[in-house]
């Protein structure tokens, strides 16, 4: 019966693979989205609005490839825990591609002019480089199973969460010279990077509790 052990392997493997692909592609988006977004580029923003289907697709296709492995092959204990895990994080990774997704449509939004103001430029980019750490992180992860690794990607979040927490800071200044809508731009788009982060945090936690069976805390 070693045979069909080493098949469902080889399909776990696969599940592994497309997840791998997908946080390929979503860093890439992050990536190409804060770019655009910092230099009004319109055709790279809708490069970025484009490729999420792709994101889309794959992610579907995983669900679909799961719950039949599932059905066919009754797994139980780490095999059932790995696959159950592995929709989730799929949808996380799914989520992280709609939040660059939506960064891109505020550039293509406001395009020809900028979006963001230059005294916010810096920590945008600032923002976009974390993003882009932490995801490329998880990417590593998923194929290592690294359960250290995964636990840095939780304190990689809290450098997000700063930026975060400056972003706002100009954006209450009671000088703030850029109006209401650039103001909601800026909250939203904000708000975009942050949740792309605690996806990537879920992402890890969820393969920390893929190795170990349990969940990790932040502290």
């Amino acid at each position: 019966m070693s045979w069909l052990r080493s098949a469902f392997q080889d399909e776990l493997d696969g599940v592994t693979q497309s997840l791998s692909e997908l946080s390929t592609l979503v860093s890439s988006a992050i990536t190409q989205a804060t770019h655009a977004l910092l230099t009004a580029d319109l055709s790279e923003a809708e490069a970025v609005i484009a490729a999420d289907d792709r994101v889309d697709e794959i992610q579907h296709e995983l669900d679909a490839r799961i719950i039949d492995i599932i059905a066919r092959q009754q797994p139980v204990a780490s095999d059932l825990r790995a696959l159950v895990t592995a929709l989730r994080m799929s949808a996380d990774l799914e989520r992280m591609g709609d939040l660059a997704h939506h960064i891109a449509k505020v550039t293509r939004l406001r395009h020809p002019g900028a979006a963001v103001p230059s005294e916010l430029l810096l920590t945008i980019e600032e923002m976009g480089k974390v993003a882009r750490l932490i995801s490329d992180k998880v990417g590593g992860i998923i194929n290592s199973k690294d359960i250290d690794k995964a636990l840095e990607v939780e304190k990689d979040d809290d450098e997000m969460d700063l930026l975060h927490r400056k972003l706002f800071t100009v954006l209450l200044n009671p000088s703030w010279p850029h109006g209401i809508e650039t103001a909601i731009d800026m909250t939203l788009i904000g708000r975009y990077y942050e949740r792309y982060a605690d996806h990537a945090v879920s992402v890890s936690r969820r393969i920390h509790f893929q190795v170990t069976g349990k969940y990790s805390s932040k502290s």
